[in-house]
């Protein structure tokens, strides 16, 4: 019920439910959720929806002025406890496109430093996601955005590089000629960024010759010459895998946006996200 009265002093502050998502951030849709669970918890009706923008009804100021006082409780409680050691459990989600050994061991030297945090881990595609953090699912998500995102929680940009085999005819991109790929299945983040690019571009016309959801056996239908792939270019800079070799994409701009996703009431496991953030932050930028 914390989070539906912070929510209500939000609206009373604001006094429109649009600049409460604003500063949440979540969603219109989710702030007219909890707003809507807040009456549904306590049985009455706190908005006046007649009126646009809605007001308060005389039970939502009197619910308004107990919640602010337990709201303030709740503060100074957090900070008695400001210094404790972090503890509990942060439910992350990290997008497929980015779990990889090298962000892995990233998130693992962060879990380490806080032994009285039990790590949640799950990954998905940014997508899905994205719907499950609104929903409440997790307490931050790892995703991807397109290049020209401004939101926050950006950490670093996710370049992408095309592999193509090594030796064979399809080291370039050309205009008007269909290149066979080997793709993961939709929603990929990678692939959507691909036909959003190959689609605006409208001289390139994007085939699947295959879908496989592991990375090493993509690079394996490359090497053996049924199309193009894709990989991070923090990788590829590590080294091509054999019998693969760096394809010239042009001008595509195959980059995307690391994005944190972080609910604003995570209290102490607030250290925890913040430094998976940073750790995560720093291996993106390798070759940001």
């Amino acid at each position: 019920m914390i989070e539906e009265l912070r929510t209500l002093v939000l609206f009373a502050e604001e006094g429109s439910i649009q600049k409460v998502a604003q500063r949440l951030p979540l969603t219109q849709p989710a702030v007219t959720r909890q707003l809507q669970r807040l009456e549904n918890l306590l049985g009455t009706t706190l908005l006046d929806r007649r009126q646009k923008p809605p007001r308060l009804t005389s039970a939502g100021w009197e619910v308004l002025l107990r919640a602010r006082d337990i709201l303030t409780s709740v503060e100074a409680l957090k900070s008695f406890a400001a210094e404790a050691e972090p503890q509990g459990v942060l439910r992350l989600g990290l997008t497929h496109g980015l779990s990889d050994a090298s962000v892995a061991d990233a998130i693992a030297d962060v879990a380490a430093a806080f032994p009285k945090v039990s790590l949640r881990l799950r990954t998905a595609w940014s997508a899905e996601l994205a719907d499950q953090f609104e929903r409440g699912q997790f307490d931050m998500a790892i995703v991807l955005r397109a290049p020209d995102y401004e939101g926050p929680g950006r950490l670093g940009i996710e370049r992408l590089s095309v592999i193509a085999q090594a030796g064979g005819t399809q080291r370039r991109l050309e205009a008007g000629s269909p290149m066979p790929w080997v793709l993961s299945p939709e929603p990929c983040d990678a692939r959507q960024r691909l036909l959003s690019v190959m689609g605006s571009d409208g001289r390139r016309r994007l085939v699947v010759a295959a879908e496989i959801q592991d990375p090493a056996m993509q690079m394996e239908w490359v090497r053996r010459g049924h199309g193009l792939g894709l990989m991070p270019s923090r990788l590829a800079a590590r080294g091509i895998p054999y019998g693969l070799a760096l394809a010239d994409a042009g001008d595509l701009d195959l980059s995307m946006q690391v994005v944190a996703l972080r609910s604003p009431h995570l209290n102490r496991l607030a250290k925890v996200a913040d430094a998976i953030a940073q750790a995560v932050g720093k291996v993106i930028a390798v070759t940001g």
